[in-house]
């Protein structure tokens, strides 16, 4: 369970436990004695999942514990499927004859059937294993009592806001990618509790929390964390009816406690995957280095290093190299410099993750630093 930072700082110091960071830019202490005790309280995940970005926060009954900003990959896969369709077909176009026959040509017969129902987009895999991701590495630090998750009809009609009735002709990317999901996240908690949209703004507005439905790309705690911290404290207070003696209505039972938190904004390194084919086959047939993730000075890309040059110290993730040179970055993956690549130390190895720490996450959606 969490402590304060003050009986943590005790603890250290007299050996009893060492620092440790989470791949999601947690710290915490792992103990090195036989703890004094093993009760636990009930901790609840909510995630808000988006197209684009994702929220998730982390809450118990009196704490808010962890909020988090997920920027997806969505447009970067559906990007890279674009073009490695165009190459597959250029190759297709320059190896077949079309000067003979059609039985003749260099056709090959299909492997399996790629038609087949149910298939999860890319696009749409990527996100929700960037969402698996965090909520693993959640799992391994708090004892997680549920994980709450926002489930969204797609099939719905914009007229009437009904449900549409199923036909069994084609099907929604959206929803077989939430079915998928809820299936993998039953491997990290006893129970997997879907939640509407509805039931996630009435919660916000019970709470008091406000959301930024303005401009949803900021990465701050008002645009999509709050609705992760919604949901999650939906396990604490539920809005139901009641009936006493000649009296029947509904209110809000329960009692949930959001306080500031940590926020975090995680995306992945879009590092490019290495090339096998180009667009346009080089002269000669020899190709041009492209992609990867090794570098000729001894780091990947990705990983979090230190650089320094004519005085200027810059902590970043390595995005590139050149012949003497490394390339670093910033969190939004903007270069901040060229460096000499004796003057870069490594800091820690790529996770597979891109972790920039923000302001406290308040419960009235003001930030604290």
């Amino acid at each position: 369970m969490p402590t304060t930072p003050a009986r943590a700082r005790k603890w250290i110091e007299s050996g009893k436990a060492i620092k440790r960071w989470s791949d999601c830019g947690q710290f915490y202490v792992q103990l090195t004695v036989e703890p004094s005790g093993r009760a636990t309280q009930d901790i609840v995940i909510g995630i808000d999942p988006g197209k684009k970005y994702s929220g998730i926060g982390v809450q118990s009954a009196l704490f808010t514990l962890y909020t988090a900003h997920l920027v997806l990959p969505f447009q970067t896969v559906r990007d890279r499927m674009d073009a490695r369709r165009l190459m597959r077909r250029g190759r297709r176009g320059r190896r077949i004859n079309r000067k003979v026959a059609f039985t003749q040509r260099a056709h090959r017969q299909r492997r399996f059937a790629n038609r087949r129902r149910g298939k999860l987009a890319p696009s749409i895999r990527a996100n929700r294993q960037l969402e698996l991701r965090i909520v693993s590495e959640l799992c391994k630090l708090y004892p997680v009592t549920e994980i709450r998750y926002e489930y969204v009809y797609a099939d719905v009609d914009l007229t009437s806001g009904r449900k549409k009735a199923r036909s069994g002709k084609g099907f929604s990317a959206v929803m077989v990618g939430q079915k998928w999901m809820l299936k993998q996240l039953e491997q990290f908690a006893p129970i997997i509790i879907a939640i509407e949209g509805y039931q996630t703004a009435s919660t916000r507005k019970h709470l008091g929390l406000t959301k930024n439905k303005a401009d949803k790309s900021k990465a701050e705690f008002a645009t999509h964390a709050v609705d992760g911290v919604a949901i999650a404290a939906s396990y604490f207070v539920e809005y139901r009816k009641y009936h006493r003696v000649g009296e029947d209505g509904a209110d809000w039972f329960g009692s949930v406690r959001v306080t500031k938190a940590p926020f975090f904004v995680i995306r992945r390194p879009p590092v490019s995957r290495r090339q096998l084919h180009l667009m346009v086959p080089a002269i000669g047939g020899l190709r041009r280095r492209y992609g990867g993730t090794t570098t000729r000075h001894g780091v990947r890309k990705g990983d979090l290093v230190k650089a320094e040059m004519s005085r200027r110290v810059c902590v970043g993730w390595v995005s590139g190299d050149t012949q003497r040179q490394i390339s670093v970055s910033d969190a939004n993956w903007k270069r901040l410099g060229q460096f000499t690549a004796a003057k870069v130390s490594l800091i820690a190895r790529s996770n597979g993750l891109v972790v920039m720490r923000g302001a406290q996450a308040s419960p009235t959606g003001v930030s604290f630093a």
